[in-house]
């Protein structure tokens, strides 16, 4: 246990806004954390595990699904594609859509998701996450129903853009959103927990939909129509749902909750800890207690940032590849044995994203375990991706042996995303504090999906030479596919030598005006979580070594 547990005198928060960000006051008005702060205390590490998982049990469900509805909403557009094609009840049959219009459907989704990322992550750092959430998941609902009302390829255009606007700052904002409750390298694993969602909608979406099929015809709606209302709905209630169960930013000991006017209608923020747990999660991390509201200037220093950009790339082409097998998956199933029904097609679309589920909880955990080493997991998960697709490329004539390569990009698509996000936040927590979290994910994820655009619209069939029938279709989409991987694996490899040639400290211009931080704000980086990252948990305190 600590040698102390006492926590700060009792103070309120005064919030600005949506429950934005506050300071702790003593009854005559001083801040406590600069004027009489205690020292941090350390914990042992059982105890301060019990915290973190007690926080898992409250937040990681939560994400799981609400990131299982909107990846579903998201990608449905591509299993319908094939849906009850054999009678002419597909999207593209019924909507009279074309390739080129698909292909701009699905690109018009990263085109205001790129826009919208930066400004949706900033605005939930500023005002109440649980509330910005909430919001993001409701709407996401609401304009994935109005697909089952589609009737055109401009209706379809108009939706897929909406629901980029609407959808932008989810990613990013939840990797944001656990740095206010997990220390850095902690949050890969969790990350990966919810993650996994995407891969069991992409799963489930593929083998549910073979049900939509049946459905067909009734109450005059195709199988399609029936998938994005139901999907739809459910996101809506959801999002209603999240805002009696998310827990906001956690308050010190001591500290009440105030409400502004704007948040007086909305159900009360349900506490994430209490108690003693609180009193050690505060030790713990510091620094998101008594973080500095930004300014611009803060943001500004984030974007000229030199290393922003390799997180970029590297994002850029794992990120591309996997929505261009999750979009396109079944199109090149497909095209692998024509003779494949629809149905066949949607059951042999779900393994691969159970190959990415498995990755997934094989490999983030033990990179946060070994989180000075985060390049190599991520390289040697990519180079499992080029592997995959070099065999579904040059393996002609053996449709088994094309799938296996499908299965093995699934594979290797699973570690990367988690694994890239949570080197962003480790890397910009420390150098930036909160705005880098913010600014950093929401521009790795939004910049990074350029390489959705590409592989959405310039690929597969929105390449009309490429996409020509023959044993030789979608070759050069392949191999661009496998450029775009191997500029992530020279980009994880730039950024660890130019992270060892000029370091990753505190910026020295987060203090206000500029200038040295001062002790207060130093301290900050000095709580029990940063003097535990300075060493590598390894494989101590797995199960094994607990047994023994």
């Amino acid at each position: 246990m600590a040698q102390s547990i006492e926590g700060p005198p009792p103070g309120v928060v005064d919030e600005k806004g949506l429950g934005g960000h506050g300071h702790v006051v003593s009854k005559d008005g001083h801040d406590l954390h600069k004027d009489g702060h205690e020292p941090v205390q350390d914990f042992d590490v059982e105890t301060v595990e019990k915290v973190y998982r007690k926080l898992d049990m409250r937040i990681i469900p939560a994400f799981w699904v609400l990131y299982f509805l909107c990846s579903a909403i998201r990608s449905n557009i591509g299993i319908a594609q094939t849906m009850n094609k054999d009678v002419k009840h597909d999207l593209m049959s019924v909507l009279g859509l074309t390739a080129r219009d698909t292909s701009t459907a699905l690109t018009l989704f990263y085109v205001s998701y790129v826009l919208f990322d930066l400004p949706s992550n900033l605005i939930m750092s500023r005002l109440s996450p649980r509330v910005w959430m909430a919001r993001i998941v409701t709407a996401v609902g609401i304009i994935g129903a109005c697909f089952a009302a589609a009737q055109a390829a401009w209706s379809v255009k108009l939706l897929r853009f909406l629901l980029g606007v609407v959808t932008a700052g989810m990613w990013p904002g939840m990797a944001y959103y656990l740095t206010l409750f997990y220390p850095p390298s902690r949050t890969g694993k969790r990350i990966a927990m919810y993650f996994t969602a995407a891969q069991v909608s992409a799963a489930v979406v593929g083998l549910v939909s073979a049900g939509f099929q049946k459905m067909d015809g009734v109450g005059g709606l195709v199988g399609f129509r029936w998938m994005f209302l139901i999907y739809g709905l459910l996101g809506i209630v959801l999002g209603v749902a999240l805002l009696w169960w998310l827990p906001d930013r956690p308050l010190a000991p001591g500290e009440t909750r105030t409400r502004s006017a704007l948040t007086r209608w909305l159900p009360a923020s349900p506490e994430a800890l209490t108690g003693h747990d609180a009193v050690v999660h505060y030790h713990d991390l510091r620094r998101v207690y008594h973080a500095r509201p930004w300014n611009l200037k803060d943001l500004g220093h984030v974007l000229v940032d030199w290393r922003l950009w390799p997180l970029v790339c590297m994002y850029f082409g794992v990120v591309g590849v996997g929505i261009g097998t999750q979009l396109y998956g079944s199109v090149i199933i497909a095209s692998i044995d024509p003779s494949f029904t629809g149905v066949q097609v949607s059951l042999l679309f779900a393994p691969i994203w159970m190959m990415d589920f498995a990755a997934i909880l094989l490999v983030v955990p033990i990179s946060d375990r070994f989180h000075k080493h985060r390049a190599l997991f991520f390289s040697a998960a990519v180079c499992i991706q080029i592997a995959g697709l070099l065999t579904v490329t040059f393996a002609l004539g053996r449709p088994w042996a094309r799938y296996g390569g499908l299965l093995l990009i699934g594979f290797g698509l699973g570690p990367t995303v988690p694994i890239c996000m949570t080197w962003t936040n480790e890397i910009f927590q420390r150098r930036h504090r909160e705005v880098g979290v913010a600014a950093a994910s929401a521009l790795v994820s939004g910049l990074g999906n350029l390489g959705s655009i590409t592989t959405t619209y310039a690929l597969y069939t929105g390449w009309p030479a490429d996409a020509a029938k023959g044993p030789h279709q979608y070759r050069r989409s392949n191999f661009t596919m496998i450029g775009i991987l191997c500029l992530s694996i020279a980009s994880s490899v730039v950024m660890t030598v130019l992270l060892r040639v000029f370091g990753n400290e505190p910026s020295a211009k987060i203090a206000a005006g500029g200038g040295e931080p001062s002790s207060d704000e130093a301290e900050e980086f000095q709580d029990g979580a940063a003097r535990r990252e300075r060493e590598q948990r390894g494989l101590a305190g797995m199960w094994w070594s607990k047994k023994a």
